[in-house]
């Protein structure tokens, strides 16, 4: 039996603190228990992250990549075949890369010149659909055009969500596979007194009413509807408290920063620094446990909720209450009022309303945390990687772009 060997390019991977890096070490762990090989060229320093405690496997090859220019272009394909690898995959997210259109660019250079490097087939896997600033004044269409052009020169695109899907079918005529995310932060088997205990770690009270939030700020995760929100509740009489779970911000877009300046700006305009408490980073289990303490989950993107939201994830993984924002596009995945309770974005009196909807119902509370547990089962990474492993045995026999056209 043949064993196939991936090789993931990504712009972020652990000890890097986002999303897409999670995404990437547990799918290669996936990987890797289904027989895979898997080998990884990222922009973090290689030793560091050789050395890195979120390291996959002990098998697992960590390449560095400093700077994301042109060179790429001939120094990936370079590392693919000094490696053997099947599949060149990048993993890809606006924000991350630097921004730098070398990598957008990357199959398309290849798809010309694959004939003369005997390149293994290329796949892509959409993080988002967010165009990339390039330069002063380049245009909407010059940025699509960027962001479009893997999807007509890779042999295999994935999308983790349907919104993303149809997009690609309607703007692009590319007919992309989707693959669900899974929590980038396993539930493990608590011990009933978890949440009493952590309550009390955290210096909750029994009355009080605990809201989390999960995953680093930006603008589109609504940090501001998160503040406004707690602030009504506590006009309304509610014994509120926010607990700020994991790391304030991640590595790949220095925005969040200025961001995240806003938020804490807004706390202390409010008074209510008192009542929100940040974890900084935690191990997967302390983030279990304080997922087990909190009364609900209240996750406001400003874009909508979305399976490309790993923390959104992690909330139903760990059978979480969760209010969170309507889809902008199709998640036939999740029902409002079954699994999560929908609200619309930067609305703070409907997330204050729906708050109060929850806490004034435990029953409701428990059964919506119960739904979205069984809904997760979906998304396990098991499941995830049998899919990928599939769709890589099937494109690899056609080995032709995906795409519809070049364009």
């Amino acid at each position: 039996m043949t064993i196939m060997h991936i090789l993931f390019i990504t712009g972020e991977y652990p000890p890097m603190r986002g999303g897409v890096g999670a995404y990437t070490a547990c799918l290669a762990e996936a990987l890797q228990r289904h027989g895979a090989r898997v080998s990884i060229l990222t922009g973090v320093d290689a030793q560091r992250a050789a050395h890195s405690p979120h390291r996959a496997r002990t098998d697992t090859l960590i390449f560095g990549q400093r700077r994301w220019w042109p060179t790429i272009w001939y120094s990936i394909p370079r590392l693919a075949r000094t490696i053997g690898a099947d599949w060149i995959h990048i993993q890809y997210q606006t924000a991350a890369f630097a921004m730098n259109p070398s990598i957008n660019l990357a199959p398309t250079v290849w798809h010309g010149i694959r004939p003369l490097l005997s390149l293994p087939p290329i796949a892509w896997t959409y993080h988002d659909l967010l165009v990339p600033y390039l330069f002063p004044k380049a245009g909407a269409q010059l940025r699509r055009w960027v962001t479009a052009q893997p999807a007509h020169h890779s042999a295999l695109t994935i999308v983790t969500n349907e919104a993303d899907r149809i997009q690609l079918q309607a703007e692009q005529g590319v007919d992309a596979v989707k693959i669900p995310i899974g929590s980038n932060i396993m539930p493990p088997q608590l011990a009933p007194d978890v949440r009493a205990k952590r309550r009390a770690q955290r210096n909750y009270e029994d009355g009080q009413l605990v809201l989390g939030y999960f995953g680093f700020l930006n603008r589109s995760k609504g940090g501001i509807t998160l503040i406004q929100t707690l602030d009504r509740l506590v006009q309304r009489g509610y014994d509120a408290h926010l607990l700020m779970i994991g790391e304030r911000v991640g590595a790949s877009d220095p925005t969040n920063f200025a961001y995240l300046h806003e938020v804490e700006t807004l706390i202390g305009s409010r008074g209510l620094g008192k009542r929100v408490r940040w974890t900084g980073h935690q191990s997967a289990d302390e983030v279990s446990k304080d997922l087990a303490a909190i009364d609900l989950l209240l996750m406001p993107y400003v874009d909508g909720a979305s399976l490309r939201r790993g923390t959104l994830m992690a909330g139903l993984a760990h059978g979480c209450a969760i209010v969170t924002t309507t889809p902008q596009g199709p998640l036939p995945e999740l029902t409002d009022g079954q699994e999560v309770l929908f609200i619309s974005p930067e609305n703070p009196i409907a997330a204050a309303d729906a708050v109060a909807r929850l806490a004034e119902n435990p029953t409701m509370r428990q059964i919506l945390g119960r739904r979205a547990q069984q809904k997760s089962l979906q998304f396990t990474w098991d499941a995830i990687a049998q899919s990928h492993l599939h769709h890589y045995s099937l494109n690899v026999s056609n080995f032709i772009p995906s795409g519809a056209t070049d364009r």
